[in-house]
């Protein structure tokens, strides 16, 4: 074809610059979502169901409950996705670098050009892979002290009532029954949980928990030991004791626990974290009472030997008791001076009391003469002129209050006389300066300012410079007063003169 402008090939897009439809060209362009469906569908439909085999990396787990991970081997990585309902049922707990093998289904997640598996299911990968996590727990829960000696609790010597968590269709519990029977015959209570398989630890860790929680007081006794039992079985069936949830049950229990899981040669996380471990159930029962003929036997013996011991003690008692009385002298010895001494002090009181008898019938007599009557009735006169002279009379008393009364009648016109304010009355003035009183003109042209206190009211006064020397030439001037004159007049003049 000429290589002109207006001439153009279909099937050679070079230099084309808009996307158009070409005629003969049956593939039609397609969005980013349509052929991330159509490559979701495709694989999906090739590998509907895998099942791999790989190491854990990177493993999430979501707040929503869905756990994400890679799964990886020496050569390559896939990204996975377990969702809640698959997680809820998994009989272990992953981690990274366990090497499990999953079962589910290849798909494609469009929002980052990416394939996953969508697991269903999850195993461990073999025996070895189970240690491994069983290790991994193990030095996780140790650090954290759940295994130290120091949290071990003793155990009772005989509890009355025994908490045991196991199966209740099992043998275990049977031999646990028969057991306790056949020792010591003790109250049992059974919570009964699976052993195995899914929803097992937690079933076993909510008994413990729901033992510990029994209180003092309530409708079922609180056990005073705990048996935790399994009969034996392979490690997988032994695995749900080997949960974190029931190791840190057994670990927070206050209730001593004894550990029965499997045989002797099986080993779990709950032997390591409960106070005592047993090899077996039967075992377990053996450790938690003592034999009861055995505990009556000993009862028996140390009540024998209580009794020898008190009669050993008796008797020696008995020997110390002979030996001191010989050494200690008779009642007769002792009581034999205090007897003489009693008879000797009972002569001489018999003694005494008549010489005592004698001497008051002389007394008696003595007083008796002088008790004659005409003796008594002088007596009897003198008393009676005595109490005639001391006796009170009217006239006696009326005289007294009479001469009290001109008396005080006397004091009481004197007091009149000499009250300072009477005279007021008459036309008298008292001069005062505050509370002074005021006696000369000196002492009143001093104060400069005075008080004239009259019967019926005080009036102030001021005496001035002008009225001092006024009052000077006044007393030096000849009175004038005629002979004879009364103090009254003279006393009437000096007033007009202060008041002038």
């Amino acid at each position: 074809m000429p290589d002109t402008p207006s001439q153009y090939d279909p099937f050679d897009p070079s230099g084309r610059l808009l996307a158009e439809d070409v005629a003969g060209d049956n593939a039609p362009a397609l969005s980013i979502s349509e052929i991330s469906a159509l490559l979701k569908r495709t694989v999906e439909d090739r590998f509907g169901h895998v099942k791999l085999r790989g190491e854990i990396s990177g493993f999430k787990r979501a707040a929503s409950g869905h756990v994400y991970l890679c799964l990886k081997d020496e050569n390559a990585v896939i990204d996975g996705v377990m969702w809640k309902t698959g997680v809820q049922r998994l009989a272990f707990r992953p981690e990274d670098g366990i090497e499990v093998v999953v079962t589910g289904k290849i798909t494609t997640y469009p929002g980052r050009s990416k394939y996953q598996i969508v697991i269903e299911r999850m195993e461990l990968a073999g025996e070895g892979a189970l240690m491994q996590l069983f290790e991994r727990l193990k030095q996780k829960l140790a650090a954290e002290g759940l295994f130290e000696t120091a949290r071990k609790k003793p155990l009772p010597y005989m509890p009355r009532v025994i908490g045991v968590v196991t199966s209740p269709t099992g043998a275990v519990i049977r031999d646990i029954l028969h057991r306790l029977e056949d020792r010591c015959p003790t109250r049992v209570i059974l919570w009964p949980v699976l052993v195995q398989g899914e929803g097992a630890a937690l079933q076993v860790a909510r008994a413990i928990r729901g033992f510990d929680a029994i209180g003092p007081g309530d409708a079922i006794p609180r056990p005073d030991l705990l048996i935790v039992a399994r009969g034996g079985g392979s490690i997988e069936d032994l695995w749900a004791f080997n949960e974190e949830p029931v190791i840190r049950a057994v670990a927070d229990c206050r209730i001593p626990v004894i550990s029965a899981v499997g045989h002797e040669t099986d080993t779990t996380l709950c032997d390591y974290a409960a106070d005592v471990r047993a090899p077996t159930p039967t075992a377990a029962a053996e450790i938690a009472v003592p034999v009861r003929a055995e505990l009556m036997a000993a009862v028996t013996e140390l009540g024998l030997r209580a009794g020898r011991c008190a009669r050993r003690y008796h008797e020696r008692a008995r020997e110390r008791l002979t030996a001191q009385v010989r050494l200690m002298p008779r009642l007769e010895d002792l009581l034999q001076p205090q007897r003489q001494r009693t008879d000797d002090l009972a002569e001489r009181l018999r003694r005494g009391l008549s010489h005592r008898l004698s001497d008051a019938r002389h007394d008696l007599a003595d007083a008796s003469g002088a008790l004659r009557p005409a003796l008594l009735s002088q007596r009897l006169v003198r008393e009676s002129a005595r109490l005639d002279a001391v006796r009170l009379r009217p006239e006696l008393l009326r005289r007294r209050l009479d001469d009290s009364a001109t008396a005080f009648d006397r004091m009481w016109r004197l007091a009149l006389s000499l009250d300072p304010k009477r005279p007021l009355s008459k036309g008298y003035a008292l001069v005062m300066h505050g509370d002074t009183l005021v006696s000369t003109a000196a002492a009143a042209c001093a104060a400069g300012h005075v008080t004239l206190k009259f019967a019926d009211a005080d009036v102030g006064a001021d005496i001035s410079p002008t009225l001092e020397k006024q009052a000077g030439t006044a007393t030096s001037r000849p009175s004038g007063k005629r002979p004879g004159a009364s103090k009254n007049e003279d006393s009437a003049r000096r007033q007009q003169d202060l008041f002038s």
